[in-house]
């Protein structure tokens, strides 16, 4: 008899985008004729960049030849990207990582979600709150978040309140916590950390052998200077933090699936008799059995971001964005909504009027104005009495939703 991973079981029965997809196609029914403009969904809408486009042709062209044709590739990934991000990824902030510590992948989404492979199902699990619902359901799915309460909260993880009242920082816990969720730039509030209050956080997990997830996905939107681009710059975080990168943000690579984590190789977890084990081995041997790695063509692509050419075409995506964020931002201060984010970020996070519920206000949103949104309840209980709003649209459609949303709030 076939028995099934019942850990799977205990997942709520559909996933937060899946359901705001359900309600705007019942909302397309039957509201035939009317334009939604979708703000929801955190996926990009600018095209490639000019230097990864040409250089994806050329490595396409590599496959028509034996002489250039490539096969399998290293399931860490190529030399030439690994090169190429520590190169600039790192070096430039004076973060000293070896080759073997930096692994390419198919999105962040990916290795967020199979890090725990390597982790015993006895950890205990600190998250921020609200937080992007990868981490939590993996460890679902892994055994380790006990059982959904009423209150929304798995019974075995810690959750870290990230709300206006204190600023959407998260408070270093009592408890021990084994594995330490950390997303800055935070997705969905757009709001982040300070150098100092990272560097609690590192100091936390050294003092309590924990490991810290540590999700930069959307570093390259910082535009403040204290804010730290990546948990390796504070002190002895290569000790504590496995650190996740992606490509879709970036450089627009949400359909092309690239990205890298870093493991250094001084992150340690222990066995039961007390062994001190190198995560990046282990990652290392999961990935040799798991994964065949990202595609050459795709790594080609990525690689050709890091040239000059490619740095000015992600920059000037990037800028597009962040201007899409600022018209945001501004149209909706103006007509006096309490919003966060938009700075360093490409999200708003928005606190819903007159304690209006999430859903309530998604609705009230999609009916009235035609324009989707998130709920930021979908991502934990301290995002009740939010929205969330995405930069990825086209600016033509930000300015549209934002005088819909005007003309209705005011």
């Amino acid at each position: 008899m076939s028995l099934v991973n019942e850990e799977f079981l205990k997942l709520p029965g559909s996933y937060l985008f899946s359901d705001i997809a359900k309600k705007v196609n019942t909302f397309k029914i039957t509201h035939p004729k009317e334009d939604v403009i979708r703000l929801g969904i955190g996926d990009v809408t600018r095209p490639l960049p000019a230097a990864s486009i040409e250089a994806m042709h050329k490595a396409v062209n590599d496959m028509t030849s034996k002489r250039t044709f490539h096969g399998y590739g290293p399931e860490q990934g190529y030399s030439f990207l690994i090169s190429a991000i520590i190169k600039n990824d790192y070096q430039p902030r004076g973060i000293h990582l070896t080759p073997t510590e930096v692994f390419i992948n198919d999105g962040a989404k990916s290795d967020t979600g199979n890090i725990g492979d390597i982790l015993s199902h006895d950890n205990c699990i600190g998250v921020t709150d609200p937080i992007y619902p990868v981490y939590i359901d993996s460890n679902v799915m892994g055994g380790r978040a006990g059982v959904l309460q009423k209150s929304g909260k798995w019974s075995n993880i810690t959750y870290m309140p990230c709300r206006g009242e204190n600023n959407f920082i998260p408070a270093i816990p009592e408890k021990q916590i084994d594995i330490i969720y950390l997303c800055y730039p935070n997705n969905p509030t757009g709001t982040t950390l300070t150098k100092a209050e990272l560097k609690k956080w590192v100091d936390y997990a050294i003092k309590n052998n924990a490991i810290i997830m540590f999700d930069s996905a959307y570093e390259a939107y910082i535009r403040e200077d204290d804010v730290p681009h990546s948990i390796y710059e504070i002190k002895g975080a290569q000790k504590c933090a496995i650190e996740f990168r992606s490509f879709s943000k970036t450089a627009g690579f949400t359909g092309i699936r690239c990205g890298y984590t870093v493991v250094p190789k001084e992150v340690m977890a222990t066995t039961l008799s007390g062994e001190k084990v190198s995560l990046n081995a282990l990652w290392n041997r999961r990935q040799c059995t798991k994964f065949n790695g990202a595609s050459y063509i795709s790594q080609r692509g990525a690689e050709a971001i890091y040239t000059p050419e490619g740095k000015m075409q992600i920059k000037e995506t990037i800028d597009y964005y962040m201007g899409n964020a600022s018209v945001m931002k501004e149209s909706l201060e103006a007509i006096g909504l309490q919003v966060y984010g938009g700075v360093n970020a490409p999200y708003i996070w928005i606190k819903t009027p007159d304690n209006t519920s999430s859903w309530k206000f998604f609705d009230q949103l999609l009916y009235e104005c035609y324009v989707v949104t998130t709920p930021g309840v979908g991502f934990g209980p301290s995002g009740e009495g939010y929205i969330r709003l995405s930069a990825f649209g086209t600016r033509e459609d930000t300015i549209e939703a934002m005088h819909r949303i005007q003309n209705k709030l005011l």
